[in-house]
């Protein structure tokens, strides 16, 4: 979203954001970001989850009497709370034709067919962004001939550059200098299939004795779904938890010899995956959602089947040959650069919003 918003305004666009300051406690949150990026929340709307009419129904005013203020013509929201709060507060003017309404759905799995999803991704919203063009076209269903775009995220190119992992950062991990990672950016949840991941790494380590299991995230299971198992495993001692990384992370990431990516989470376009590629870091991914237009296998990354033995060869290819990661690396980086930076999204968002407006014209 911030990505998205600060190419636009490069682009000459007037944006601004209304979003809710975080949970109590949560940092970084969106608010904190954005006001580092110069795009201080224009109006700040309460915090929560779902539709709730009575709950919402200040912040639908509030939201209504900022869209007559500025008399935007497009309004981008990206859950369904704030669609429904958008479509509250601009419903008498959009009997005028604005503002248009836009909705980024973030899971990379088709939008299940119900009355509700039928109607709200459907004449509910102006233009539709999925998170790939596989995901957009699987959804076409919903859409007839309404504006409906598939779309990779975007990431910092300048932040996610390739190079080598900093050596004190490498020591605060306790890595050596020619220790080879292979490295994972996922929350601690029961379906992001860590069993997977672990079992994959005790077949490598029985190879690859000195390689290094690098795991950077949180979650409120990573007792039961990575220490625990890494422990009955007998890996425990080669497997790195990083935890949740803020201001170093892209050092943290740059550690890592082979990215790996299993199950998208919420956020299906899969950014960690993005930010990887554009560190010049080869991947091993499973098949599912969007992952296979992530990685193009055999050129980025390779891809593979859901059981340990896959994922343990794939790795040992890639950590057996170095001119090969190399070779992958620099492709990941060039695709990266040709389809995961702010300038593309903004133009692909710009053809979206023209085409939303077009009956206008």
């Amino acid at each position: 979203m911030l990505q998205l918003l600060r190419a636009l305004r490069a682009a000459g666009h007037e944006v601004e954001l209304a979003c809710p300051p975080g949970p109590p406690g949560t940092a970084p949150t969106l608010a904190i970001e954005a006001r580092k990026l110069g795009a201080a929340p224009i109006l700040e709307l309460t915090q929560g989850r779902g539709v709730r009419w009575r709950r919402d129904a200040a912040d639908a005013r509030r939201l209504r009497a900022l869209f007559a203020a500025k008399a935007f013509e497009v309004v981008h929201t990206w859950h369904t709370r704030d669609h429904v709060l958008a479509l509250r507060a601009a419903h008498a003017q959009r009997r005028r034709g604005l503002p248009r309404i836009a909705r980024s759905y973030k899971s990379g799995q088709p939008i299940r067919a119900w009355p509700w999803n039928r109607w709200l991704f459907g004449p509910g919203c102006d233009g539709l962004v999925c998170v790939s063009p596989e995901t957009a076209r699987a959804n076409r269903r919903l859409r007839g001939d309404r504006p409906l775009l598939g779309a990779f995220g975007a990431v910092d190119l300048e932040r996610f550059r390739p190079g080598g992992g900093d050596a004190s950062v490498r020591r605060s991990l306790g890595l050596a200098p020619d220790q080879p990672v292979i490295g994972i950016v996922a929350r601690a949840q029961r379906h992001r299939r860590f069993d997977l991941l672990l079992r994959a790494a005790a077949q490598l380590l029985r190879e690859h004795p000195e390689a290094r299991l690098l795991i950077v995230g949180r979650g409120t299971h990573i007792r039961e779904t990575a220490h625990e198992p890494a422990a009955r495993l007998g890996i425990a001692d080669r497997v790195v938890f990083a935890g949740y990384r803020t201001d170093d992370y892209a050092d943290v990431l740059r550690c890592i010899d082979v990215f790996t990516f299993l199950v998208p989470g919420s956020d299906g376009g899969c950014r960690a995956l993005l930010e990887a590629a554009a560190c010049g870091i080869p991947a091993v991914v499973t098949r599912r959602g969007a992952l296979p237009e992530l990685v193009v296998h055999g050129e980025t990354g390779l891809a593979i089947e859901e059981r340990p033995a896959a994922l343990a060869e794939a790795w040992h290819v890639l950590l057996a040959d170095a001119g090969l990661r190399a070779r992958m690396g620099l492709a990941a980086r060039r695709r990266a650069e040709r389809l995961f930076s702010s300038q593309r999204l903004c133009r692909d968002l710009e053809g979206l919003y023209r085409a939303m407006l077009a009956d206008l014209s």
